[in-house]
């Protein structure tokens, strides 16, 4: 087996090199180690996938739970894996340090903070708080006996406060704060990420996988994106199918939803050659 280590390096040299890659974002340990299988370089565990799995909205799992689930898909493969840490469980800065402690210590080499309250009458931090909450962290990755890449959110247009101008602000900040790859899930159009891209000195993460955006990797790769991650889009394509078939099934009673699953033997298949 790959060490932290080891997959700690490989996770930083992606980062470092020319063109951008993707990020896939399984659910659990079976989709986890399908992606590898299919030869991607790097994971991300996605919080909303693995809150849908549980049978939970977006958010609604906890730290504790959460960790385990870090813990059996950093084990699960050789691939450098970074961890959906949403707000970081807790407004304190000192909540979030001790979040990326706890990560660390399940397997993960890098781990993303969003700068969501999740509070409807206020829903992003202030800026100064969301700053500090950044610092703590990164102080807590920089103790670490290998470099865990810390990604910084900007949450605005996820949470009804599309304002560019406050993104970059953000992303600005959270780079001083040492963050080593800066991400503002929501964007879709070529100039938005552009502008973001040009704006800051840090690799910038995308989210793909959303209704409406007609982007490719080419396409991302020549504005200058680093990384590009699918968040919960792959457990929604899985989810969608699953109701299709079962509305099929309660709806008509048929079953023809069966001509389009993946058959027995190559799904067994690929999990003996894992």
């Amino acid at each position: 087996m790959t060490t932290q280590i080891e997959k700690a390096i490989a996770f930083r040299r992606l980062h470092e090199e020319e063109g951008a890659f993707i990020i896939p974002n399984p659910w659990d340990v079976g989709t986890a180690r399908l992606l590898a299988r299919l030869g991607f370089s790097a994971l991300a565990t996605t919080g909303a996938g693995y809150a849908f799995s549980c049978g939970l909205p977006d958010n609604a799992v906890g730290r504790e739970r959460m960790m385990r689930h870090l813990a059996e898909i950093a084990a699960a493969t050789d691939l450098p894996v970074s961890a959906d840490l949403e707000n970081g469980f807790g407004d304190a800065p000192e909540t979030v340090a001790e979040t990326i402690r706890m990560a660390a210590a399940t397997g993960v080499v890098g781990g993303s903070i969003e700068d969501a309250t999740g509070r409807a009458d206020e829903p992003l931090y202030p800026l100064d708080q969301a700053v500090a909450r950044i610092r703590a962290a990164v102080a807590a990755a920089r103790a670490l006996p290998f470099h865990f890449q810390l990604t910084a959110r900007a949450e605005n247009f996820l949470v009804g406060r599309p304002d560019i101008d406050d993104v970059i602000r953000r992303l600005r900040a959270y780079q001083d704060a040492g963050a080593d790859v800066l991400f503002a899930p929501g964007l879709s159009s070529r100039a938005e990420i552009e502008a973001v891209v040009k704006a800051v000195q840090r690799p910038v993460n995308v989210i793909m996988g959303m209704q409406g955006v007609q982007l490719d990797l080419a396409d991302l790769a020549g504005l200058g994106v680093r990384r590009v991650s699918v968040g919960g889009s792959l457990a929604r394509v899985a989810l969608g199918a699953f109701l299709k078939a079962a509305s099929e099934m309660r709806g008509y009673g048929t079953f023809r939803y069966a001509d389009e699953a993946v058959g027995s033997r190559e799904i067994n298949g690929m999990f003996r050659t894992v």
